[in-house]
């Protein structure tokens, strides 16, 4: 007879637990090492905005993260757009904590007095005569615009409005700085729409024929109640405010999506969303009048009635075909300027020019007058005086712009200055200086013939950014200065009195503003930023340049422990971040796009923090994926994706940096695309780790990325670059990790969680995490303490602790 097996019960609930780990596991926030937390409540960079007249410079100072309770607040998704209810603002905006105001002349600083004691900015606009600074304060639970006096450093609130800040804050100062306009949440705005406790009906879309492609969009409309919703806070009151708080409403309110005032300021352009409402295209492809108001808000003239662009191409280059860009020409009293397509709006039509530029002058009741015939799209006009402005256009499939020079009131005939491929950085002109005139309205700078152009000054050695003064008549170019090493030094503006507004910055001094006098070289420093980070400061970054097996050149930043030496030291764990770009030949691929001299702020948000933690980091390793003549640059995705994987360790090893035998890949989005298949498709790496990615590319069916093909065009390509289709390859431990309120294109949390259930599904070693309340770049303290907890964790069990070379 058989004797029973007597299991204890405490070991039956261990067996129980051990069967249920690969399901369940440890929940609740974690924090990394203290050195780590450290980086990420270092002080942001501070930012800055020049006054018009060039005398004062406002400094902007932003807060570390927010918590997961900021996250909490109320929001809803509405046509593409996330909106706060409670304040009529967006969700979770980036704001500015702290003000300051700066005398460029004496270097003085001031504090202003009498703003809000939690300052939660998310606009400041100077008036055109320098004197006061409008901004809008968004509250936990209201709305609020603010007016700063520059001369005498105090504020106030301005008013009792609401302004309606669900697409940002919109306002706009009058010419002679009396005055603001901005759209502002109607008093007579009704109650909330309440959502039915039961369906009115089914919701029923239909498709008869007409081609409608479209891209994968998040957070459109759903229902009905979503449409009540749209319109109760998209609906807007446009008012008029003076210094003396005098409020005046212009026309009834509506949906306006943007508005600007004429020159002159005796006319306002409207774009209006009309209904019916669209649940297939995100807000800024609804049907839109573009309209021309009177200071009444009454309509004197129709400028383009645009229906629902639900059916462009998914070409990069395919447009509406009725006006669009509409603006006024700024350096005229009251004449808009608009492009329109002239080939119908799709790339795939052949036609020598592809858009025209027209313009029209008030009381608009003759005909347009066209500008200019372009072969490519328009992009920009930039004008200077009724003889002078610049046209930028560009097409993207080829990576080509052009820039022509114009005479408005037609007293010249178009002449074009410059052609060029867009992925040269470096042969890149730069982009011209602008001024502010005397009524706030922003002019090409244009002084006796010339311009100045100004531009990172991409090169072989890194960014050197540059400035240089462009006589249009010859096309002849002067180098007033260029940035120089030790230091990265970036040109804002030539000031009045000629001296040069930069912002310079060195590996071991953050970014500060700096006056530079062009004839001397003094520099005069404006702020002073402290080290935000100083445990860091030994953690070293080199710029390093290396080659691919087909001879790409590439390059990475490589971030190494403090006191680390390579022959005493020997190879380190290493991490290689990455994301993988698209270009039209071989030789823009391998141009240089950094600089060795940017502040050495090691970052949390890619892998350098685990400098500080013994390990080795390839960051911004470049990833270039190259088509030529007829060749798409995906058509070798996975080969070349493998070609830049064995280039990026090597150069490591190469270095003696590097252990090959442990080195791990990783990357956010269309990086966490590539590291999924890297995983599949190599045996490179011990480890990877992949946030907010996209896996299977069925789920994007009319186009990814850069790639305009359509699964139906060419479904194995589809197949053959989605890792989710080679999740039974997918061995190499994976750690995944996700926002749950995703609101990127493509990347929706299902993308992530499909994955996991196939690698899974496979036997291979997988972890997911889905971070609640977070989008497509994390935000909450909280949530990102965790994301680096769960790195680290991952990469020591995996990758550090694997064994190393110099062991073996």
């Amino acid at each position: 007879m058989k004797k029973l097996l007597v299991i204890p019960l405490s070991l039956m609930l261990l067996l129980l637990c051990s069967q249920l780990s690969a399901a369940a596991v440890d929940t609740g926030y974690r924090e990394p090492a203290p050195e780590v937390t450290a980086i990420v409540d270092a002080a942001p960079s501070p930012g800055a905005s020049l006054s018009p007249d060039g005398s004062t410079l406002l400094s902007l100072q932003f807060p570390a993260l927010p918590s997961l309770a900021d996250l909490a607040a109320p929001e809803h998704r509405l046509a593409g757009v996330r909106l706060n209810p409670a304040n009529n603002g967006p969700s979770q905006p980036r704001y500015i904590a702290g003000v300051t105001l700066i005398d460029i002349a004496s270097g003085n600083s001031r504090q202003i007095k009498g703003l809000p004691a939690n300052l939660k900015v998310i606009t400041a606009e100077w008036s055109p005569d320098s004197r006061y600074i409008a901004v809008v304060q968004l509250d936990d639970n209201a709305s609020s615009l603010w007016r700063i006096d520059t001369k005498n450093a105090t504020a106030k609130r301005w008013g009792k409005l609401q302004p309606n800040a669900v697409q940002g804050a919109r306002l706009e100062w009058a010419a002679n700085s009396d005055a603001v306009y901005l759209l502002a949440v109607s008093e007579k705005r009704p109650a909330t729409p309440v959502a039915p406790k039961v369906p009115a009906g089914p919701v029923v879309t239909e498709a008869r024929g007409r081609t409608a492609p479209a891209r994968t969009y998040q957070d459109l409309l759903e229902d009905a109640h979503d449409e009540a919703l749209f319109s109760h806070y998209f609906s807007s009151q446009l008012v008029k405010i003076t210094l003396k708080n005098k409020l005046t409403t212009i026309g009834k309110p509506a949906l306006i999506r943007s508005f600007s005032l004429s020159p002159d300021n005796q006319h306002i352009l409207v774009s209006r969303i009309v209904p019916p409402f669209s649940y297939a295209v995100p807000i800024y492809r609804f049907a839109t009048n573009t309209e021309v108001w009177n200071l009444r808000g009454e309509v004197s003239y129709l400028v383009a009635k645009q229906p629902v662009a639900d059916n462009l191409p998914i070409a990069f280059d395919a447009v509406v075909t009725g006006p669009r860009s509409v603006s006024w020409r700024n350096d005229a009293p009251a004449t808009l300027n608009w492009a329109q397509a002239a080939d119908g709006g799709d790339p795939a039509n052949e036609a020598e020019v592809r858009d025209q530029l027209w313009q029209l002058a008030a009381p608009f009741n003759s005909e347009p007058v066209k500008l200019l015939d372009m072969a490519f799209r328009f992009r920009d006009l930039l004008a200077a005086n009724a003889g002078t402005a610049l046209v930028y256009e560009g097409w993207w499939q080829e990576r080509q712009e052009k820039v022509w020079l114009i005479s408005p009131d037609g007293s010249a005939k178009p002449r074009l200055l410059w052609q060029r491929s867009t992925e040269d950085r470096y042969g890149d002109p730069g982009r011209p200086l602008m001024t502010t005139a005397d009524n706030g309205q922003r002019l090409l700078r244009l002084e006796q013939g010339h311009i100045y152009l100004t531009a990172v000054g991409a090169s072989e050695q890194g960014n050197r950014p540059f400035i240089d003064k462009y006589h249009l008549a010859s096309g002849d170019s002067e180098r007033l200065w260029r940035s120089e090493a030790p230091y990265y030094e970036y040109p804002i503006t030539l000031l009045p009195s000629g001296k040069l507004l930069t912002q310079r910055e060195a590996p071991t001094e953050p970014a500060d503003f700096y006056l530079r006098d062009l004839q001397s070289g003094e520099l005069t420093a404006l702020t002073d930023t402290p080290h935000p980070m100083p445990h860091t400061l030994g953690i070293s970054r080199e710029l390093i340049n290396y080659q691919r097996a087909d001879g790409v050149p590439m390059s990475a930043n490589l971030i190494l422990p403090a006191g680390y030496d390579a022959k005493r030291d020997g190879p380190l764990p290493t991490v290689i971040w990455a994301y993988p770009r698209e270009f039209r030949n071989a030789a823009a691929a391998g141009q240089v796009s950094d600089s060795p001299y940017r502040f050495n702020r090691v970052s949390y948000w890619t892998p350098q923090f685990l400098a500080t933690q013994g390990y080795a980091v390839l960051d911004n390793a470049t990833m270039p994926i190259v088509g030529e003549g007829e060749v798409e640059p995906n058509d070798n995705f996975i080969a070349q994706l493998v070609l830049n994987a064995e280039a990026a360790i090597s150069a490591g090893v190469s270095r003696g940096v590097t252990d090959p035998e442990r080195v791990a890949i990783g990357g956010h989005s269309y990086g966490a695309f590539m590291t999924a298949n890297l995983l599949a498709h190599t045996n490179l790496f011990k480890a990877g780790i992949a946030r907010s990615g996209a896996y299977n590319r069925s789920l994007t069916p009319f186009g990814f990325q850069r790639e305009q093909r359509t699964l139906w065009d060419d479904p194995d390509l589809y197949l053959a670059m989605s890792p989710f289709f080679h999740a039974d390859k997918l061995k190499t431990p994976l750690l995944m990790i996700h926002g749950t309120d995703d609101n990127n294109s493509g990347t929706f949390p299902m993308q992530s969680e499909r994955l996991y259930q196939a690698v899974k599904g496979h036997g291979g070693t997988v972890r997911l995490v889905m971070l609640p309340l977070e989008s497509h770049g994390y935000r909450a303290r909280e949530s990102v303490l965790h994301m680096l907890w769960e790195t680290q964790q991952w990469l020591d069990e995996f990758v550090k602790n694997a064994g190393s070379a110099k062991a073996q």
